[in-house]
């Protein structure tokens, strides 16, 4: 794929998740080398902030050109101070594609090097090893960024082809050549919200995939209670003017042509009637009746998280900035994260919410008074020597607690730190890998729903009657855990579902 200065969510995808392979086009190795040049020669005589000044609040201290090159290394070596594990390389692909984008915005006077030596180590597979812990998101994730930086001028250490590796060696074995510092490069690689947008975009791509499943689960779910089916309906979900909403109810709509579980209200119900007393709920419970109306503010909120990511891939996010239409330097704040570390709450707390609706749909299952038609636990075996997923619940429901307690926000965590320079952070890396466990969290109950919802169509030996779109879910899942009647153990099944729902 050839990129210029702009790339769209799809194709950020494409390169992070397929591993597109990435080329520049024409247009922007030459703006990026413009403005190199132009920052070159604009910088000779005058004052400019981490050029020749020192950093943070060292800003105040002129650096004598004798160690102009000395203090690009500096900022990258005594910033390597990250704690924890080490970010999956996903993550840090994601996040040095972030980092390539605002380089070819042409506002950061890099030498072009700097942005083919990222496309090598996009292309190569080649992953920086960036510990979790370290960055309060303004000046952006000056830690996480200083263990790519390390790393690209061969100080650090990386994961190539699952092995951990020092990254002089694999220059050496490769035949690369480590980034130079030319005017700002080590500010530059290390000042900016390239970290929290790369984790944002992998959490958004997950949630996407959630919620799509959210929604199947959910019309299985009231397939197996026999719901009305007017609570999809498309007049129904129009008096209600928010787009989510009605996105959720088409989808469900889609999803459950050709059903033959789901019942008419119309026919059942709007004619004459002698019983005093009926048998089938009038109306279901919440969780199932409820689905566009509590999913479509999930779908919503992922729509302006993606908004707001692609408004963040392809912004200049460094400090200074170099504006080659004024010829001049511009010094701000663009580093700061509050854009990504706000949207990544309220996606965590968006998909808890998910994660609960799915959690109450499978103690709807589970809890036989309730649904009045299933085996409690959905289990086929002798009540009391066989348990079902009895156990399964327990996972779940611990999960989704742990969710819970994790939507707490961290957008208004904001602590001073940096002598005070930092008076006021975003925490937008913290933000988005807290995220991050709200997303996984929500697999794993939903790959424990999914063995339910399987569970329950044979209890009712239902999978002839259902929707051909989930019967096909129902296969998918009965692929992996077959039909079962005698207790065993399911943590491999719950993790084999999980992967297919991540796929």
């Amino acid at each position: 794929m050839v990129i210029g200065n702009k790339i769209t969510i799809e194709e950020a995808r494409l390169i992070i998740e397929q591993g597109e392979p990435i080329s520049l086009s024409a247009e922007v190795v030459a703006e990026v080398t413009a403005s190199y040049e132009f920052l070159k020669e604009f910088s000779h005589d005058k004052v400019i902030y981490g050029i020749n000044t020192g950093f943070g609040p060292m800003a105040q201290w002129r650096i004598e050109d004798s160690h102009l090159k000395e203090l690009q290394y500096n900022i990258i070596r005594s910033h390597s101070t990250g704690a924890g594990e080490a970010l999956p390389t996903i993550y840090v692909r994601a996040a040095m594609v972030a980092r390539l984008m605002t380089f070819l915005q042409a506002c950061s006077g890099v030498s072009i090097q700097t942005c083919e030596l990222l496309v090598e180590f996009i292309n190569r597979g080649i992953y920086p090893v960036i510990p979790q812990h370290g960055s309060v998101g303004a000046s952006g994730d000056l830690v996480q960024l200083a263990h790519i930086a390390l790393a690209l001028i061969g100080e650090g250490e990386v994961f190539y082809r699952g092995e951990r590796r020092r990254s002089a060696e694999l220059f050496a074995e490769l035949g690369l050549q480590p980034l130079q510092m030319y005017i700002r490069e080590g500010l530059a690689v290390t000042n900016g919200t390239a970290v929290m947008t790369g984790i944002g975009l992998v959490n958004l791509f997950k949630a996407k995939r959630l919620l799509n499943w959210a929604v199947k689960g959910s019309v299985l779910m009231n397939e197996i209670a026999s719901s009305y089916d007017d609570l999809f309906s498309e007049r129904l979900n129009s008096v209600k003017h928010h787009p989510g909403q009605q996105h959720i109810a088409a989808q469900m709509r889609e999803i459950a042509a050709g059903s033959q579980m789901l019942r008419n209200r119309a026919a059942e119900l709007y004619h004459s009637h002698d019983d005093k007393v009926f048998e089938h709920k009038v109306q279901p419970y919440y969780s199932l009746r409820c689905i566009p109306q509590i999913l479509g503010p999930v779908a919503d909120t992922i729509e302006n998280v993606e908004r707001v990511l692609c408004s963040e891939l392809n912004s200049a996010d460094d400090n200074p900035i170099v504006d080659m239409q004024s010829q001049t330097v511009l010094h701000g704040g663009n580093f700061h994260g509050d854009y990504v570390s706000l949207e990544m709450d309220k996606l965590k707390i968006a998909l808890t919410k998910l994660t609960m609706l799915v959690e109450r749909q499978m103690n709807y299952l589970f809890h036989d008074r309730i649904n009045g038609i299933l085996p409690p636990f959905v289990n086929m075996g002798v009540l009391g020597l066989n348990y079902g997923l009895q156990a399964s619940q327990f996972t779940a429901t611990s999960t989704t607690a742990e969710s819970q307690t994790l939507s707490n926000p961290m957008y208004v965590h904001s602590i001073p730190n940096n002598n005070d320079n930092q008076d006021i952070v975003s925490m937008g890396t913290n933000s988005a890998l807290i995220c991050r466990h709200v997303v996984e969290n929500g697999f794993q109950v939903m790959a424990i729903q999914m063995m339910a919802l399987a569970q329950a169509v044979d209890c009712l030996a239902a999978k002839d009657k259902l929707a051909p779109a989930t019967r096909a879910l129902y296969e998918q899942v009965r692929s992996i855990v077959p039909l079962f009647v005698e207790d065993t153990p399911k943590y491999e099944e719950i993790v084999a579902i999980e992967k297919m729902l991540k796929e």
